[in-house]
């Protein structure tokens, strides 16, 4: 899904930006995904990201509804597909529960564990060492440095365990951080900063949705009374001169971008 919403907002903005340099863009960084909130339209509330989900909502909502088009009331069939599809856009926070949590860790106290876990064994080590070395035979020490050494081989071999899955997870936040931004080496000393901006945006998203889910129900009450009112009545009129906003908006983008 997440997906699905990146290339909607790319095809939003090369259709808002059609006729100028950025009409054919094929990527973007993800900190534009913030800025869809900072576009507003005529009535100062409506913003980009309420048109963007509005049209997943739609695109979404006919897929999971299999496009049937009997003669049942196409007012049914509309109430159908917003609500199939606004639950799909509503889910997306629940699918990437894991980026939330990565945005609130940081890498360097992340780091220091793991130091500060092989720094305790090899304290443990010594201690276990010069116990040995005193050269006293009781059986409650032989027994104690035969239980200290399995132990130590098998904490041993975690901490490389955990030393080789920090080095793996680093290297993929780098690898997803250069494919969305392009050059990692800006966000060396914030290399989680990237999971930050989709748990940010994800904030956003939830509220968003929220609204358009308000929108959605005013205009079925609406239709339901028999009142002539467009599909999406607070949406249509509110978007007009959002393009020149949205030219505007993008025009500090580099061209290292999402993909």
């Amino acid at each position: 899904m997440f997906l699905k919403l990146l290339e909607a907002v790319l095809k939003t903005g090369n259709r808002m930006n059609v006729g100028t340099n950025r009409g054919d863009a094929h990527a973007f960084k993800l900190d534009t995904l913030l800025k869809l909130v900072d576009v507003k339209g005529a009535d100062g509330k409506t913003t980009l990201l309420h048109f963007v989900v509005q049209e997943i909502i739609r695109s979404e909502g006919a897929r999971l509804s299999g496009g049937d088009q009997d003669q049942q009331s196409a007012m049914n069939d509309d109430v159908k597909c917003r609500k199939l599809g606004l639950q799909v856009v509503s889910n997306l926070s629940s699918e990437v529960v894991n980026i939330k949590k990565a945005a609130a860790m940081d890498s360097e106290v992340l780091h220091s564990e793991v130091l500060k876990l092989s720094k305790g064994i090899g304290n443990i080590a010594e201690v276990v060492r010069s116990i040995e070395a005193v050269g006293l035979k009781e059986s409650s020490i032989e027994r104690f440095s035969e239980s200290m050494r399995r132990f130590m081989k098998m904490a041993e071999e975690e901490i490389i365990r955990l030393q080789a899955l920090e080095s793996v997870a680093m290297s993929l936040v780098k690898e997803i951080t250069e494919y969305f931004h392009g050059n990692s080496a800006r966000e060396e000393a914030h290399p989680f900063r990237i999971f930050m901006v989709v748990r940010d945006f994800l904030m956003v998203l939830d509220r968003v949705c929220k609204e358009v889910g308000m929108i959605n129900e005013r205009t079925i009450v609406s239709s339901a009374h028999k009142f002539p009112v467009p599909v999406n009545p607070n949406l249509q009129p509110a978007i007009s001169g959002l393009a020149a906003k949205w030219q505007h908006s993008s025009s500090d983008e580099d061209s290292s971008s999402a993909h």
